[in-house]
């Protein structure tokens, strides 16, 4: 016979409801003691101020949920996330405002999980070290929104009008001020973020716009982004709007267009980067927007340009006025016409580029001359070792990389 507990109650504004379990098998008066099971917060309000998320709580977003100017949100390593399903204005995702921050610092053995509620991932599967969804493809996409970190350093936009300082973030409706994003402060620091994995978002939010993995608009390079992972997005794997923050340790694995995306003149670094399984670009690098211009690098990384029948666009996409330094990069499982589309671009460099194609075809792959530093090779860039707590590397689909 079994006896189920269930108790709820309200806290700070959201409902937890915690669930724990008595067992008599022998239908006699001895009975185990009660296990209780963690509990789930369903968040519902903005955070505005200072709350710490731990672990061992599921913390359920209801909805678009905003760290607000002031407020610190603190996730504690091994703290599990879920978004529930939405749509256009009703799309969840955690948004990080300008003045706002994330301290969310998980590590190696307790990363912290950004997923959907329809993941069953739980703290048992985190504490056997088993990182990945026990019952969702790594290719579901779309299932709520993703996490969006807004600063107030610079960025290159304009509007009808000239050059604008600040914008509104894409995904976010025009009439939440705390979308808005840039500025003039390039140090700006919007918190810590180290060895988070976002899983299955991307919800739609307008014809052919959905919401990127990991979206960084005007972020300063005050802050620290170290060890993340994006998984099964319908949208863009990472994407910068300008800002100056640099990212290290990145992986975008199976998502529905580029894997890494930038514009508005970010001005940052990328280094030790895998990109496996994008349907668009594996790197679509925009340039500036407005009069003020700036250029990222990146550097230490292996591309899988198709896996399990994806296959890119394009390897490299940059525009006529793209900005950026381009090094120690290794593409593998090249098909068909994917290329570099614009090698003529004069703000991009290339420096070690190797496309693991036969010699006499490396052409076929390069929509123009062959310019200086991109050359056939088979030397993977990136160090896949810092990267074996990620799901990605957990499938095996990192293999030869």
């Amino acid at each position: 016979m079994k006896h189920l507990k269930f108790i709820a109650m309200w806290f700070f504004g959201a409902t937890v409801v915690l669930t724990s379990c008595k067992k008599d098998d022998d239908n006699d008066d001895t009975v185990t003691p009660p296990v209780e099971t963690p509990g789930t917060v369903v968040v519902t309000s903005n955070i505005t101020a200072n709350t710490t998320w731990a672990a061992g709580t599921v913390y359920q977003l209801a909805g678009r949920i905003t760290v607000t100017a002031g407020a610190t949100l603190t996730i504690e390593p091994g703290t599990i996330v879920k978004g529930e399903a939405g749509t256009g204005a009703n799309a969840t995702a955690l948004l990080i405002a300008r003045g706002g921050k994330l301290n969310a610092n998980g590590t190696a053995t307790s990363p912290i999980i950004f997923t959907s509620v329809a993941d069953e991932i739980d703290y048992a599967d985190m504490a056997a070290g088993n990182f990945a969804s026990p019952n969702l493809e790594s290719s579901v996409n779309g299932l709520w929104g993703g996490v969006i970190i807004l600063g107030k350093a610079p960025i290159s936009a304009s509007n009808d009008v000239g050059d604008v300082s600040e914008v509104q973030i894409e995904g976010i409706p025009t009439s939440d001020p705390n979308g808005l994003y840039g500025g003039n402060d390039a140090a700006d620091n919007s918190g810590t973020i180290r060895y988070i994995s976002i899983r299955h978002g991307g919800a739609n939010i307008g014809a052919g716009n959905e919401i990127n993995g990991l979206t960084l608009g005007g972020v300063g390079n005050g802050t620290t982004i170290e060890n993340v992972e994006v998984v099964g997005n319908q949208d863009d794997g990472i994407e910068w709007f300008g800002g100056s923050v640099n990212v290290s340790n990145a992986v975008v694995f199976n998502c529905g267009d580029d894997g890494i995306d930038t514009d508005q003149a970010w001005s940052g670094s990328l280094s030790n980067v895998v990109v496996i399984g994008a349907i668009g670009h594996s790197f679509e690098l925009d340039g500036p927007e407005g009069s003020a211009t700036g250029g990222h690098t990146i550097s230490n990384g292996s591309i899988k340009a198709s896996f399990d029948g994806r296959v890119c666009v394009d390897l490299i996409n940059v525009d006529n006025n793209s900005i950026v330094a381009l090094s120690n990069l290794f593409f593998t499982d090249i098909e068909g016409t994917q290329d570099i589309n614009n090698v003529t671009a004069a703000g991009v460099t290339f420096e070690n580029i190797q496309f693991n194609v036969p010699a006499d075809s490396l052409q076929n792959h390069v929509n123009g001359a062959i310019p200086a530093g991109v050359a056939t090779g088979s030397t993977p860039q990136a160090t896949i070792s810092t990267l074996g707590w990620t799901w990605t590397a957990q499938s095996g689909a990192m293999s030869g990389l």
